[in-house]
């Protein structure tokens, strides 16, 4: 059995062969490393072209028979210097394999590809662990917030509790509106979600980024904007795949919290996830008992393990953390930015980050 890596190719029609690939891996019946959502092939071909990165493919081959695969991402940029990462953006990646076998050498492959290219260290994003003895740091403080979904969306609403849907009531109060669509509700997307990054204190992902996803996955991402009084209030961008509503970025304006936006966009979503055939909708990962994660526990989603596992040859992995005290420094420094410049210099330095 050998195991290749292949230059992960922009064309789509050479994409449909990496395509191909996914189907003729063992199920995830079988799988002992399920499939997640960085191994949609759509989720490769945004995430290079929306972030001007380099990409890889490792495969596990017996035969015509795969085995395993593994994607990347080479995250370089002047500040921070270069990271090998599965996959940045979204919160899921690393192996898909059909035993421990093939999880092994695909590991032992990526960890060569991190020698070869001198990066500060491999990121895989595993929901479920690998031993191997490369893999010298991990992460499991965040969970993934993941919400079954019923049926009917009478059936969850009634499932909900009492004060949340009196929480809905009150946001319907506000007179809000909401359009869901493509690339035509960019624009207002984007203007509440560089505005909430800044406030938050981080440097914001390209316009063009949201750009490529919506391509990728063509009738199956969209933008939902939530508006009054003339003006967007909140916005969400979910994607629907293989039964998973996920929401990979979503935003309110601070200013109009006391409008319930915020609440109001996400019952819609839900009810949007239900209209799409969805049996799971994806909240994202949160740290315990933060207010996030209340925020998105009293809707029902549940906590599953998010296991973020390293192969680290330099540095520190803990000093690309928020709350390390140089990066404190610096979100109180871009909280002060004027929004247009945050959009002008934030892309630039966020895709150098994992």
């Amino acid at each position: 059995m050998s195991v290749s890596v292949t230059e992960l190719i922009v064309e789509v029609e050479d994409l449909k062969d990496c395509d191909r690939l996914r189907l003729d891996l063992s199920s995830d019946d079988d799988a002992s490393w399920p499939r997640l959502a960085a191994h949609n092939p759509a989720w490769w071909d945004a995430i290079r072209l929306g972030l001007g990165h380099s990409g890889y493919l490792i495969t596990d081959r017996d035969g015509d028979r795969i085995a395993g695969m593994l994607p990347l991402v080479l995250v370089k940029g002047p500040i921070f210097g270069s990271f090998l990462v599965s996959l940045p953006y979204i919160n899921t990646g690393g192996v898909w394999a059909s035993d421990t076998d093939a999880a092994t050498r695909l590991i032992d492959r990526a960890c060569q590809l991190a020698d070869d290219l001198d990066v500060k260290y491999l990121e895989l994003r595993h929901e479920l662990p690998v031993e191997h003895p490369r893999l010298n740091f991990q992460r499991t403080e965040k969970v993934h917030m993941r919400l079954p979904l019923p049926a009917t969306d009478d059936l969850l609403d009634k499932s909900f509790k009492s004060k949340l849907r009196s929480q809905v009531r009150k946001a319907d109060q506000s007179n809000h509106r909401i359009a869901w669509g493509g690339r035509e509700l960019l624009d207002h997307f984007y203007n509440v979600f560089a505005v909430n990054m800044r406030d938050l204190g981080t440097p914001v992902f390209s316009k063009g980024l949201f750009a490529k996803i919506l391509d990728a996955f063509a009738g199956d991402a969209e933008l939902c904007v939530v508006s009054g009084d003339r003006q967007p209030r909140a916005a969400a961008l979910l994607v629907h795949a293989d039964g998973v509503t996920e929401v990979p970025s979503a935003s309110c304006l601070r200013s109009q919290n006391h409008t319930g936006a915020n609440m109001w966009m996400y019952r819609h979503l839900l009810r949007r996830a239900i209209e799409r055939g969805s049996h799971t909708f994806d909240f994202g990962r949160s740290s315990l008992d933060s207010g996030t994660h209340r925020f998105k526990a009293q809707w029902g989603a549940v906590p599953t393990p998010a296991i973020w596992q390293y192969y680290v040859r330099n540095g520190d992995v803990d000093a690309m953390r928020p709350n390390s005290q140089a990066n404190q420094r610096r979100i109180k420094i871009w909280q002060k930015l004027p929004v247009w410049l945050t959009k002008s210099i934030g892309p630039s330095i966020v895709r150098g980050i994992p």
